[in-house]
């Protein structure tokens, strides 16, 4: 008598860390099938980072992987409508947005300027740097949990104002005024300085892109501003993946701050990133 194959998948995972990131063990055909999706989603959103170790997608591979948790956020270039995104700082492979990655090497959040952030990033590794160029992660609910409540009431009264532009002065102290009206172009945002997410549960908004606090004089919004990223990126929130060629790293852009770790920037370092498109508002 034959035997019965059972055909539930079942998501295989390990923490990387307490209070942040999981490994996915899974095999690549059963990601791909889409049985998975809820339950990728759910760990996600609990422990802010997810490591699929050399798990080796081509780009059409990843595009589907991403199609099957949410609804797919292609990106606008110079050069059109795209799906994967190379990530890098060669401008013969990256011309339209390699000045800008520079912000990368800082904390930040993706889409502070926009009413909707995106929900998650996928970066898969096709050539890791000769030196560095690790990505770090750091979780900004975790961060957020451990204040002192005394801290988490004062703080929820705030609101930060955010601009590319802030960014800017993190890799080039003294930038032409052009580049600074170019930077300042694409925007500034005021967002609330903690976010409470429809879940009920609340995160940090900070980053390079933050740069007052409203009601705030200067000296008391960069100390606010500042101290909460070094309490946000202590040991104890953050992760920092080493990559290999093949591996895919995929993190909750609207619970995390991430940032790409000094590498040498003629080394031909390249990911290829997809997006899923935000669910909720920062308000």
């Amino acid at each position: 008598m034959a035997t019965a194959v059972k055909t539930d998948v079942q998501l295989k995972h390990e923490d990387i860390k307490p209070l942040i990131g999981s490994r996915v063990l899974n095999s690549k055909e059963e990601l791909l099938s889409g049985a998975l999706a809820n339950d990728i989603r759910e760990l996600l959103e609990a422990r802010g980072v997810l490591v699929f170790p050399k798990i080796d997608f081509s780009d059409e591979e990843q595009i589907a992987f991403t199609k099957t948790l949410g609804t797919f956020a292609p990106e606008m270039s110079s050069e059109g409508r795209e799906e994967i995104h190379k990530v890098t700082l060669d401008v013969k492979e990256n011309p339209s947005s390699a000045l800008y990655l520079k912000g990368s090497l800082y904390w930040h959040i993706d889409g502070t300027m926009n009413e909707v952030p995106i929900l998650a990033s996928l970066l898969s590794c096709k050539v890791p740097a000769t030196w560095g160029g690790n990505t770090g992660f750091c979780n900004t609910y975790a961060a957020f949990d451990a204040l002192d409540e005394d801290k988490k009431a004062e703080y929820r009264q705030y609101r930060a104002r955010h601009g590319a532009w802030a960014s800017l002065f993190y890799y080039d102290p003294e930038p032409s005024l052009a580049l600074l009206q170019g930077m300042q172009k694409i925007g500034d945002n005021e967002l609330p300085l903690v976010w409470k997410h429809e879940s009920g549960r609340e995160s940090l908004v900070i980053g390079c892109t933050t740069h007052t606090v409203v009601g705030k004089d200067p000296m008391e919004s960069a100390v606010i501003i500042h101290g909460l990223r070094e309490w946000a990126t202590q040991e104890q929130f953050s992760y920092s993946h080493e990559w290999s060629v093949g591996d895919m790293v995929m993190w909750d852009n609207t619970g995390t701050m991430h940032r790409a770790e000094a590498y040498d920037p003629t080394c031909g370092r390249m990911m290829h990133r997809t997006k899923l498109q935000g669910e909720e508002p920062f308000e």
